[in-house]
This record gives C-alpha cells, structure tokens and sequence, in this order.
C-alpha cells in the first residue's frame, strides 16, 4: 500500500512576529483547503493511503468530512491515534509514528519551526515542506496540487533520493551535550526567558549561525545573507557575531522591515568544524526562529554544520523524474 504522511500545524503563523511586521496570514480553514487539494492529487497520482496528525482544529477530519460529502475520496484516509498535547512533541511524535508506518512521503505544513520539529521525528522518510507559517526559510510556497503530486511521485518512486536535497542540519551542544537541532540557523540573543516563543528583536542578537542564508529570505538568517551567501547544497555554513561596530548590512529580519545591523566578525564553517563560545552571561539560543536552549555563565557551547539533515524533495525535479517514468500516463 503506498501512503503518504500529513502534518499540518493549526498554530504555524500565529507568532508574536505576526504583531511585529506585516506578515502573511494563512488561518486554519485555509490550511484544509490546501490538504484538500494535496490529498486530492496524491490520489490522483495513485497513492492509497493518507495519515494525517490529529490536531486541535481537527484539520484532518476537516479534509475528510469535506471529500467524502463531496463525493471525491476514494483512498484511504486515517488519523494517528494519540492524545495531542497542543504542543511541538504532537509533531516529533506524528512525524516517527508516520516513519514507522512506511510513509513514501510526509508533507509538513507550517514554518520552519514545524519542519525542524518534524526532523527531530524521522531519520530517512523523505519530506515535503510546505509553507503556512511567518518566517518561512526551509519550507517553499507552492500550490497544494502540486505538493500532492510531488509527494504522490516520491511515494510511487524506487529511489526519491534522486530527487532530493540531502540537507545539513546545526547541532547544538551545550558543556558537550547535544541539546537540539536546528535546520536553517541558530541564533544567540541575551534574553534568557522565553516569554514569546519567537525571537525578533534585532539589539538583542549577538551571534547567528546559518546552514545556509541568503538576502532573499526572511527572517535572522537574512543577516547573514546579506553579508555573504550560502547554498543549500554548498558543503559549509556561515558563522557571523553582531555589534556596535562593524561592516553594516541591511537585512529583512521579518516582513516589511529591513533593518541595519552590523556585522563585526564573520568566518565560513567547513562541514564537522566546530563553532565554540563561552557564555559570559545568561543566554537564550533560538533554533530556526524560537527560542528553545537556555545557557548559563560559564557554559561551553558548540554549534556544528553536517550534512545530516532530512532527505528534502526538491518538486520541480521529481515532477520533471515522475514524467520520464510515465507517472502521468492513462493506463
């Protein structure tokens, strides 16, 4: 049975950011509307099986109630099973409980705080990011249908890997423990309580390490892009510290707002090299844009680029694949 995995987030784009800038805002209806249209091609494609995550808005029983009325669905569509906590473990634990299944695929809709949650939960499944958060690097915008038929074809496929990008991934450790993971940047602020689960005031900011930057991006690690860019495919990451003094640089920090930070040191980090600091005070680390490590003086921290991240489907380049095998062909 080929089954693909969906995991939409009914908090993703409802952050403090939202309050803070001028973001885009995709509410909860519009998130069934877009599975709809996901599971919809998947089935066209001929996947059998969709799981969804359960979730508070109940989005997957939302998809379901509307296809089955509308007379539509005839593949298998199911819910995990297990009591939700509202809370990003509701991700890590759908998105392992889908890897054990067998998904072909597993589709995130969220930012790139639900894709790191996601990654944290499968280790070889290949994965489909699809945005509806606010600061969104790792997860691409794209029309519904076609992730539906992106995800349907890595399902379908011998090999998606071919297909894909093998991303890297930021290892945090703290006095050498590995404390998380993040997939886009890690960045080092002076707050030291979490309050608001995003970051986004820029005075506060004193190191940013990026797996990859670019200016064309949003949010923190658009720091680090504007001063040097970095590929998703380039084998390094890019470390830069922010002060008074400085190369100045004009970064989209969040929607509608460039703002001047300066650069004071900036260096490239080979794939495994280490980036070590010592705390002088308390500290906050915030993984792809919320704030998750607390660090006390006198801590030792080390922040590591690898590339041992997810399998990404890249959806241009499986769509182009699933044509050569004639995926799209009437039998």
């Amino acid at each position: 049975m080929t089954s693909i995995g969906i995991i939409a987030n009914p908090a993703s784009g409802k952050d403090i950011r939202r309050l803070v800038s001028y973001a885009t805002t995709i509410d909860n209806n519009e998130k069934v509307n877009i599975c709809k249209r996901i599971v919809l091609a998947a089935q066209g494609m001929g996947v059998d099986e969709a799981l969804f995550m359960p979730d508070t808005f109940m989005i997957g029983c939302a998809v379901q109630d509307s296809l089955e009325n509308d007379g539509v669905l005839s593949l298998a569509l199911g819910l995990l099973d297990f009591e939700i906590e509202a809370t990003m473990d509701d991700t890590v634990r759908a998105a392992r409980m889908m890897e054990r299944h067998g998904v072909g695929c597993l589709v995130v809709l969220g930012g790139d705080g639900t894709s790191r949650a996601a990654v944290k939960g499968i280790t070889d499944t290949p994965l489909l990011s699809v945005s509806t958060g606010t600061n969104n690097v790792y997860p691409a915008m794209m029309e519904g249908t076609v992730a539906g038929m992106a995800a349907a074809a890595a399902a379908l496929m011998d090999d998606p890997r071919e297909c894909c990008i093998h991303d890297k991934k930021i290892t945090v450790r703290v006095n050498g423990e590995v404390r998380d993971i993040a997939l886009i940047d890690a960045v080092v602020s002076d707050d030291f309580y979490a309050g608001a689960r995003a970051i986004w005031d820029p005075e506060r900011i004193k190191r940013i390490v990026v797996s990859r930057c670019h200016p064309a991006t949003i949010g923190f690690s658009a720091v680090a892009g504007a001063y040097e860019i970095v590929e998703d495919t380039d084998d390094y990451g890019l470390a830069v510290s922010l002060g008074s003094e400085g190369e100045g640089v004009l970064a989209p920090i969040a929607a509608g707002v460039l703002t001047p930070v300066r650069v004071s040191e900036a260096r490239r980090l080979a794939l495994g090299e280490e980036y070590r600091f010592t705390a002088e005070t308390r500290c906050m680390i915030a993984l792809d844009g919320e704030r998750e490590v607390r660090v006390q003086p006198g801590d030792e921290v080390s922040l590591t680029v690898n590339r041992d991240g997810p399998w990404r489907v890249v959806p241009r380049k499986i769509l182009a694949r699933a044509a050569e095998l004639g995926m799209y062909k009437i039998k």
